[in-house]
């Protein structure tokens, strides 16, 4: 059964830094894009980051690009997320995917997400 727990998800203060970590069991990791996406209350979700199969191809939205860093370790089945320099406005559930395909199409697999709170 393919698995995406994610965790590291906390309250923090507004320029503070947090890092989230994806464990991925139950497939090929290495065959699969992540990403990472997140979701406020009232709101749609939205794409964060993106990680190619090898971790050489990036990409980020634009909200967070500068601010955020993601990478993945291909010997441990984990996908990353360094947030720095964070906002109120990145308060979300955040959420790993796994996907086959780089950009096409919806994410294979998801996890159940993390909690992020920023204070003001």
């Amino acid at each position: 059964q393919v698995q995406l727990v994610e965790s590291g998800g906390g309250v923090v203060q507004a320029g503070g830094s947090l890092r989230l970590s994806c464990t991925a069991s139950g497939l090929t990791f290495g065959n699969y894009a992540m990403a990472w996406f997140r979701q406020a209350p009232g709101k749609e979700r939205e794409f964060v980051a993106r990680i190619s199969w090898s971790g050489r191809g990036l990409k980020y939205g634009d909200s967070v690009k500068g601010r955020f860093t993601i990478s993945r370790d291909n010997n441990k089945n984990t996908v990353n997320l360094q947030m720095n320099s964070l906002k109120p406005e990145d308060t979300a559930v955040y959420y790993c995917a796994a996907r086959r395909q780089l950009d096409l199409g919806s994410p294979d697999y998801w996890g159940q997400g993390t909690q992020v709170t920023v204070s003001s």
